[in-house]
């Protein structure tokens, strides 16, 4: 799959908000982070990824070894670090008569510095595979990588010296960096270990997506997603409350749409904003639903006026996809992320997505006191008559969707979450689910969010509980210390990319049982 959408496009630029998102560019905080251990990594397949982290020695011993050609070691920097990395060498033996080339490996899992990344054949670019190979003319000196690296891991090739000299590292150091301040997240002391645990990672994992941005991944892809915003601004309300990143990331998107009033997926930030080329129907919808959680949070209503339109303008797109029966339509020529999977039709959770947007939305509109409240809520009721008519199998009892008729983990979710059936029946097409269990699962950390919320709305927040330390508890026993971007209790293998070294283990759509915990006193 090919996640990019390319196509002519034309951004109509709002310089104003622009510039207001430019004015709330948030400050990184640096932290100096030295590594813990040297370390080896052995294969056992007894181990995710097929790989065993096994101590060697204090990393204050690292000063005490001389290293020469095709030597190798590990540092283990003790958990996840987002930052640069700076290092001293020195020479050891005779004066240097060759440069030192030296390869650095970094990885977030210990399968990225245990298996060759020349092996690495996915459809993503290899380039998102972090390595640096220097060439050291002058020794000794020290060495600051300007580029931003995402790790716990960092693997050291001595390519080459000469035979007369060999090469001592010092003060090894991660400058690690996040626009998160720690002290202002409120200690909970959990009765259960295992959601202590959940807990702290996650806030680990939102931390360090926090950068001047709400990056969805700070490995790859480096850049905001919207649907990623909407989960990470939840997250931030119950831990950092920086309130401003939320609001500088929501002007952000507004300050590009295109000529049709579309937000896109995601943006970059530099060297300027721009708005990548990628529009998926649920993201779109979703900055209307983070611009509700933002108001509901702040009461911020100047930007609530400001960026209303723009929400409008997205529930407004989103009606023209529907067909002369108020179901979105099924075609080759959209797309709606909902979640990874290939086998999955996305009509129905999409329908389910729009529903839920514009309940929020009517919401916000009589806040507002606008025109379109009335708009939004005759529309609202006739597209629920459809869903119910087009979309429930009577028969089966569950949201049928496509024309396979496909019955799918993340439709029943979505029309759940959406509340298209009392709150008695959502509690028994629940109890459907998760007995029945229909072949067209759950992919990813994001999709995992929104079941746990379904079982919230309805009342089973003991299930909610065991869901939640079945999936993110199992990372944290596989060697979590954030949380990831991909993962598959039954398939530890599982990416969408081809290859598990490209996938991302620290990801903003995985910070969320902090917000879960915190949120509804789980």
């Amino acid at each position: 799959m090919n996640i990019q959408q390319l196509e002519r496009q034309v951004i109509v630029p709002n310089n104003d908000f622009i510039h207001k998102a430019e004015k709330l560019k948030p400050v990184l905080h640096e932290t100096i982070v030295k590594p813990s251990h040297i370390v080896s990594v052995k294969a056992d397949k007894n181990y995710i990824h097929g790989w065993r982290v096994d101590s060697i020695s204090s990393a204050s011993n690292l000063i005490n070894n001389e290293y020469k050609k095709d030597d190798s070691f590990i540092l283990d920097f003790g958990d996840h670090q987002v930052g640069y990395l700076s290092l001293n060498i020195r020479p050891a033996g005779s004066p240097p008569d060759a440069p030192l080339k030296l390869k650095l490996t970094f990885g977030e899992m210990p399968v990225e510095v245990a298996e060759p990344f020349e092996n690495y054949n996915g459809w993503l670019s290899s380039s998102w595979l972090q390595e640096e190979t220097i060439f050291v003319d002058v020794l000794p000196t020290s060495i600051q990588l300007p580029r931003r690296y995402s790790f716990r891991y960092v693997k050291f090739d001595i390519v080459d010296t000469s035979p007369k000299y060999r090469v001592v590292f010092e003060k090894v150091e991660c400058h690690a960096v996040t626009s998160a301040i720690l002290q202002n997240v409120q200690d909970i002391n959990h009765h259960d270990l295992v959601m202590q645990k959940i807990d702290e990672v996650s806030i680990k994992t939102l931390a360090d997506c926090m950068q001047e941005v709400f990056e969805d991944g700070p490995k790859r892809d480096r850049r905001l997603w919207l649907g990623d915003l909407r989960l990470q601004a939840l997250a931030n309300y119950e831990t950092f409350r920086n309130n401003d990143l939320v609001k500088r990331c929501l002007y952000l998107f507004a300050g590009v749409p295109d000529n049709k009033g579309r937000v896109p997926a995601n943006v970059f930030i530099s060297p300027k904003l721009i708005a990548d080329d990628t529009y998926l129907y649920d993201y779109s919808l979703l900055f209307a639903v983070t611009l509700y959680d933002y108001y509901l949070e702040t009461r911020d209503t100047d930007t609530l006026k400001e960026l209303w339109p723009t929400a409008f303008r997205q529930i407004e797109l989103a009606l023209d996809r529907l067909d002369e029966n108020n179901i979105v339509q099924d075609s080759s020529d959209w797309w709606s992320f909902i979640d990874w999977n290939d086998n999955l039709n996305k009509q129905t959770p999409s329908q389910g997505v729009l529903i839920y947007t514009m309940k929020r939305a009517i919401l916000l509109a009589e806040e507002l006191n606008v025109k379109e409240v009335e708009i939004l809520k005759i529309r609202l009721k006739e597209i629920i008559e459809a869903t119910k008519k087009y979309l429930w199998d009577e028969e089966q009892q569950f949201f049928i969707s496509g024309l396979e008729r496909q019955i799918s983990w993340a439709s029943q979710i979505w029309m759940v979450l959406a509340e298209i059936l009392p709150l008695e029946e959502n509690k028994l097409l629940l109890n459907r689910l998760l007995s029945e269990k229909p072949s067209i699962g759950i992919s990813s950390p994001y999709m995992y969010h929104y079941l746990i919320e379904a079982l919230i709305l309805t009342n089973k927040e003991e299930v909610a509980i065991q869901e939640m330390k079945n999936y993110w508890g199992e990372m944290i026993k596989d060697g979590a210390d954030t949380f990831w971007e991909l993962f598959d209790p039954n398939n530890k293998d599982f990416s969408p990319y081809g290859s598990h070294l490209i996938n991302s283990y620290c990801h903003a759509w995985s910070c969320t049982p902090t917000y879960l915990i915190r949120k509804y006193n789980l």
